[in-house]
């Protein structure tokens, strides 16, 4: 499956990293739009085999298909930039500043929500038949989702919020192992594979992904959910955001830049004083 070594791989990290910093305004939200959509169309796809079959573990085991549909397309999440865009302005890419990463942060932020956004309302049509019936089963299962992922979280305070921040924390931490895992195989099996496996596991924990939640929040408060717009901003979408980027940065993005990119250099520069 053409393996690639660590610290080839922190190099890629690196130069994917400042790839997306240079990236084009138009490209950036393109790319982070489909890439919103088709996250949001896999968790749809996952709620609906969960459903019908009772078997969660089923649907946490067939929801990456999404994943590794949109980036093997090239397609960027919110998650994924969290992890890859700093390491350029850490390894000093030229051009590369603090400035363009919260650029790239922003218009991925934006670009992912308007994906979600839209097929949370294309999914909330289809399970009401254009709002003109109550939702079926798939919808009302939509609908309550958000109820204990927000308000459930509230009742418990600060402890709640720490419970949504370390879940989100690990979340982007499984999530980028993901996205870093494509780089790691030239082969479309190998990447699969690298990227399926950290995927099903947070999905499956039900930690809380930034992107996943543009989707199940907004399709709720338009099938019935019993809470608010702000509670999803203040009870779970900023938490989450945050404890994604903490998560998918400190233990996937610096951890394989210190270990790798920078041991690899040294390594480098001993082996060539010694010749």
């Amino acid at each position: 499956m053409s393996y690639v070594s660590p610290s080839e791989l922190a190099a890629k990290m690196i130069d994917a990293g400042e790839s997306k910093i240079h990236m084009s305004t138009r490209d950036t939200v393109i790319r982070a739009y489909m890439a919103g959509a088709i996250l949001a169309l896999a968790a749809a796809f996952a709620v609906t085999v969960t459903v019908q079959t009772g078997q969660p573990l089923l649907g946490a085991m067939l929801f990456p298909v999404g994943f590794c549909i949109l980036y093997l397309l090239g397609f960027d999440l919110l998650t994924g930039v969290f992890t890859l865009c700093p390491l350029a302005v850490i390894d000093r890419r030229p051009g590369c500043t603090w400035a363009g990463v919260l650029r790239n942060w922003g218009l991925v932020f934006a670009g992912n929500f308007a994906g979600a956004i839209t097929v949370a309302v294309f999914m909330a049509v289809i399970v009401t038949y254009g709002f003109s019936t109550a939702p079926d089963v798939i919808g009302e299962r939509l609908g309550h989702i958000g109820e204990s992922r927000t308000l459930g979280y509230a009742a418990h305070g600060a402890a709640g919020m720490l419970t949504l921040f370390v879940r989100g924390v690990l979340c982007n931490w499984m999530v980028s192992t993901g996205v870093v895992g494509a780089m790691v195989s030239s082969h479309v099996s190998g990447k699969v594979i690298a990227m399926w496996m950290p995927i099903m596991v947070f999905f499956y924990m039900g930690f809380e992904h930034s992107i996943v939640n543009m989707f199940l929040f907004p399709a709720g408060l338009m099938l019935g959910g019993q809470f608010s717009f702000g509670d999803y901003l203040a009870w779970n979408e900023i938490p989450t955001v945050v404890g994604n980027l903490v998560g998918g940065l400190t233990f996937v993005g610096l951890t394989m830049y210190a270990t790798h990119a920078r041991t690899a250099r040294r390594v480098r520069g001993a082996e060539a004083g010694g010749a």
